[in-house]
């Protein structure tokens, strides 16, 4: 089977560039934009996001589960374990229905709201449920949906309703597939999952659509086991959600009503075939440098060719740059991130060279069938400014080298660490080997601060896993990628690397890597080149497919990453710079930081001001950078279009 690749679109300026330190305009240029005048929450953990699990407790769940115990006891201790995983705080409830009367529609109840988490409480009430009466699941999600507290602030965040059940809903007003779609499409926040417990037929087709309607996914479980591991994972996943950061912003559907932003992060949202605009105010020598990351709810349905669009106009209709990030699956939704830059060209006299007002769009396409939720959508814009008068960069470094496919990795005795959500929680990570665990449906962040001068080179190896009994010919994948510090993507449609490969439960392995960081990258012509332009934290991100979930049979699958940090540090980019020593604070391998490696980040004064100019390319370096571009191969290659 041929290996699905996320495709990538590159535009006009030689590609799309993205890279470079974060540089804030003064207080009172960004206090005068839009975006500013009010501030989202940082983070979507506890307190920000939570779940409510809906348990079946009707007559059928008094049934022999197969082992001799009744369906409703093998429930009980599914939930206890989910409880005992759950972080601590973590808002929490319990909502049953047919516990109350042995008939009635209306038999739904709340037995623990939705608090910081009570181990002790939710056992204590799953305990007391005795098994009587009918299955109004309908009318249940929707209690559910109302038991789950509002963020406070319009914050993002998370809120999952869990549902476990023996069969369908036999009372049907309202259809719970309908009940089900309308919770899915009343906000960015919310998500169902639904478990069914020795479920086949109807019964199944009715909880798979439930899951796909609000959101969320299926997961089988025939038996006891399969309920532990199957309720484990879909609590996890919930409790794990991405951490987002940023000021809160609307953008508008064209360039005449789009917000201006300063340098800095924003959220969105984002609905499907919907186009957002933004307004920048750009001088003519500096580089501009966006990012936009979708965050669907894991596991959501998606086509391969969903994705994002991001692009830089000059004027309407007047594209600078594109690209777009696509899915390259249709197991399930991952956070997903398109990114461009606005480069001045070498000459000064480029389309896109002028100083003044500059549009970023984001492009949201799904396919007919795909989810239907609208995504929060987290922004970066940032500016490099111009290296000094009369510096000269060092020459481009368009080749893997040593960080080809075979180059070497560590082989020393792995550490454990714990990966983030995204972007803003990415665990810091360096030279050395590293374990992890990860769920099905879930992304794991890692960080890694790389130089001038130095390239990543990096293997994700996923671990031999048992599976489950008669799992047959099913698979799943496993997937990196790696961003630069402005967050973006490398590597895709590269034939030195492939990002994606079939996982089925045995051991696999993924290889990624970067050229070496040089400032002049940015003027190649090569997708997996260009980006490579600015020392700083490179984010590795790390994706099991959902249906992993229908092959291991632990709840989680474990993952190692052998990371390697190749080439001698420089102190800056420009020709000639030091070697940076061991212990010298101007390095960035270690340090975690994403500054700009001894070239200082200033304020940029947009449009009026423009800037210090663009360093003048001299002899050699020009010649050879130069020639590189000539023979460069064709960057549409590979999967790029």
């Amino acid at each position: 089977m041929a290996r699905p690749h996320r495709r990538t679109a590159r535009g006009l300026l030689g590609g799309v560039v993205l890279a470079g330190a974060l540089v804030s305009l003064p207080p009172a240029a960004a206090g005068a934009t839009a975006a500013t005048t009010a501030t989202a929450a940082a983070s979507a953990g506890n307190g920000r996001s939570s779940m409510v699990m809906v348990l079946d407790s009707s007559g059928s769940m008094a049934d022999d589960d197969g082992s001799g115990r009744t369906r409703i006891a093998a429930a009980r201790s599914a939930v206890g374990t989910v409880v005992d995983s759950l972080p601590d705080n973590y808002p929490t409830g319990l909502r049953v229905y047919g516990a109350d009367k042995a008939r009635g529609c209306d038999d739904t109840q709340l037995a623990q709201p939705v608090k910081p988490l009570d181990r002790a409480g939710l056992k204590r009430a799953v305990a007391a449920v005795k098994p009587k009466g009918d299955t109004p699941i309908g009318l249940s999600l929707r209690k559910a949906a109302a038991d789950l507290p509002e963020h406070p602030g319009g914050a993002i965040g998370k809120r999952t309703i869990l549902l476990i059940s023996d069969g369908e809903d036999n009372c049907q007003d309202p259809p719970p597939c309908e009940v089900a779609e309308e919770l899915g499409r009343s906000g960015v926040d919310l998500r169902i999952d639904a478990i069914g417990f020795q479920v086949r037929g109807t019964a199944r087709k009715q909880l798979e659509c439930i899951a796909g309607a609000g959101n969320g996914r299926y997961y089988d479980a025939p038996d006891a086991k399969a309920l532990t591991r199957q309720l484990q994972r879909a609590g996890q996943l919930s409790a794990d959600g991405y951490r987002f950061k940023g000021r809160k912003v609307t953008g508008a559907p064209d360039t005449g009503g789009a917000p201006r932003l300063a340098p800095g992060q924003f959220l969105d949202t984002i609905g499907p075939n919907e186009k957002r605009y933004y307004a920048v105010e750009l001088d003519g020598k500096s580089t501009a440098n966006f990012s936009a990351t979708g965050v669907p709810q894991p596991g959501a349905a998606v086509d391969r060719i969903d994705g994002l669009t991001a692009q830089v106009e000059s004027a309407p209709g007047s594209v600078c740059t594109s690209e777009t990030g696509m899915f390259g699956q249709n197991e399930g939704a991952a956070p997903i991130t398109s990114g461009v830059s606005r480069v001045p060209s070498e000459s000064g006299d480029g389309l896109c060279d002028d100083s003044g007002r500059y549009w970023l769009s984001v492009e949201r396409r799904g396919a007919e069938g795909s989810d239907s939720a609208r995504w929060p959508l987290e922004l970066t814009f940032d500016v490099e400014r111009p290296l000094a008068k009369g510096v000269t960069p060092d020459r481009s470094q368009p080749d893997y080298g040593a960080a080809a496919e075979d180059g070497d990795l560590p082989t020393t005795a792995p550490k454990d660490v714990t990966g983030g959500t995204g972007f803003n929680d990415a665990r810091t990570i360096g030279r050395g080997v590293w374990r992890d665990r990860i769920l099905p449906s879930q992304t794991l962040w890692y960080k890694v601060p790389v130089g001038w001068n130095q390239q990543l080179r990096y293997d994700v190896e996923f671990a031999n896993e048992p599976t489950v009994r008669g799992f047959g010919g099913k698979f799943s994948y496993g997937r990196t990628e790696v961003h630069t510090p402005a967050r973006h993507p490398v590597g895709g449609g590269t034939t030195e690397f492939g990002q994606q490969e079939i996982y089925v439960g045995r051991p696999m392995a993924l290889r990624m890597g970067t050229v070496p960081v040089a400032w002049t990258n940015r003027y190649e012509n090569h997708p997996d080149v260009i980006p490579v332009h600015h020392r700083g934290d490179f984010y590795i991100a790390v994706t099991l497919g959902a249906g992993a979930a229908e092959i291991a049979e632990n709840p989680q699958i474990g993952v190692t990453l052998r990371v390697a940090l190749l080439g001698r540090e420089k102190s800056g980019p420009e020709h000639h710079a030091p070697v940076v020593k061991a212990g010298d604070p101007g390095g960035s391998a270690g340090t975690g930081g994403s500054g700009s490696g001894g070239w200082p980040s200033r304020p940029v004064i947009a449009a009026v001001a423009g800037g210090t100019g663009v360093a003048l390319l001299a002899g050699l370096a020009v010649a050879y950078g130069r020639a590189r571009r000539k023979n460069r191969t064709d960057p549409m290659r590979g999967g790029s279009w």
